[in-house]
């Protein structure tokens, strides 16, 4: 078969290990890339590219694209090899946790055993191996960590109020998220994918809600880690209400206590906020924290950005984040925002329906600034797409 060339575009945005797809149209001839597939640049510099089959049928081939200056083009031949790197390993210690691995170094281990409320990601290993997430209540003998708020394990997924149901704290009658299986657990050369399937119950683990979570984790260089989290609820017999609180936040990081603005840590917004004061209850298309963790070398200035998808209900979502280290993306709780009680930011789900919601993070050395968080919400809202040359 001919030599299999496409051409790629960055568009009017800067690009930082942005991921890159291509969607054969019928009749594109692939059937001889039967090895591991690698994208060629012009200069001979070699990345590995994963297949993923796609819902209605088809492949595409995925990448990810070190830099890409704001409207410039780039050309890539698609060669096969006999070997793939490591990329992402996905190992599950069956009812217990999935370790994820990144090019051979860990990550974060995806927690879902029994024993405690939810599922989350502990430990959060971020550059120079660094955890930038709190370790508490996990290990409760780390020196120096606040101990406060228990239910604020790591990166977690929740929401304080849904059909009159906390499933975000842990005081008496609390709710649950319960795993019930894996959909998927893929490794790969560019990317792993997690798929759990997940109900959240009441205090006695009546179900009232279906929950999947996919998380997509990118084989990104050491200096960064970059994941996507994508919830889709399914209401089953009876409507669900998620409630008007600020108690939540469907994705949500309890950052190292040495990261807290109340100290030398740094929020940040895409609005230029700054702070608590000016951050929380504010929507923007992405919040970031930053501050100094503590790593095997010393201390490492490290960044954690969530951003929110455009596509998601209620885009841009409001921000439940403090200045003692929590932040999440909670779109619900408008009363508490506005300090207006006649304002209901509640949100029904009629029975038989669904709804999804899409967030990446991004966590890197320094600041906003230095992790382009600007360019990093134009790579998750405006993805690349390869074409085929002629």
């Amino acid at each position: 078969m001919s030599a299999i060339k496409l051409r790629l575009a960055a568009g009017a945005h800067d690009r930082y290990c942005s991921p890159v797809s291509f969607e054969p149209s019928q009749g594109d001839e692939l059937d001889g890339l039967t090895g591991h597939v690698y994208a060629v640049d012009e200069l001979g510099i070699e990345y590995p590219v994963q297949r993923e089959a796609l819902p209605a049928g088809g492949t595409r081939l995925v990448w990810l694209l070190p830099h890409l200056r704001a409207g410039e083009t780039k050309e890539f031949t698609l060669v096969t090899r006999d070997h793939a790197p490591e990329g992402v390993r996905l190992t599950d210690r069956a009812g217990d946790g999935v370790d994820i691995d990144v090019s051979g170094e860990r990550f974060t281990t995806y927690q879902y055993n029994r024993k405690w409320a939810r599922p989350f990601l502990y430990p959060v290993i971020g550059p120079a191996g660094a955890t930038c997430t709190r370790h508490f209540p996990m290990d409760p003998n780390v020196e120096g960590e606040k101990h406060d708020h228990p239910h604020h394990k790591s990166i977690f997924f929740t929401h304080g109020d849904v059909n009159g149901v906390d499933n975000w704290s842990e005081l008496e009658g609390h709710g649950y998220t319960r795993h019930q299986s894996f959909a998927a657990l893929e490794s790969g050369p560019v990317f792993g994918d997690l798929q759990a399937h997940n109900l959240w119950t009441d205090a006695v683990e009546n179900p009232y809600l279906r929950q999947e979570l996919r998380l997509r984790i990118w084989a990104a260089p050491s200096h960064m880690r970059i994941f996507d989290a994508t919830l889709t609820f399914h209401a089953n017999e009876t409507d669900v209400v998620f409630g008007d609180t600020k108690e939540g936040g469907l994705i949500s990081v309890r950052v190292a206590t040495t990261m807290d603005a109340s100290g030398t840590g740094r929020i940040e917004t895409s609005t230029g906020a700054v702070g608590e004061a000016e951050a929380w209850g504010k929507s923007a298309s992405w919040c970031h924290y930053s501050g100094l963790v503590k790593a095997p070398s010393g201390g490492v200035h490290t960044g954690i950005g969530v951003i929110d998808h455009p596509d998601n209900p209620r885009y841009p979502t409001y921000w439940h984040v403090r200045n003692y280290g929590l932040m999440t993306a909670n779109p619900f709780g408008h009363s508490h925002y506005f300090k207006d009680k006649s304002r209901d930011g509640s949100l029904r789900l009629s029975a038989g329906e669904s709804l999804t919601f899409r967030y990446r993070v991004v966590i890197h050395e320094g600041d906003a600034p230095d992790g382009h968080m600007a360019e990093r919400f134009s790579d998750f809202a405006y993805p690349i797409k390869a074409a085929l040359l002629s």
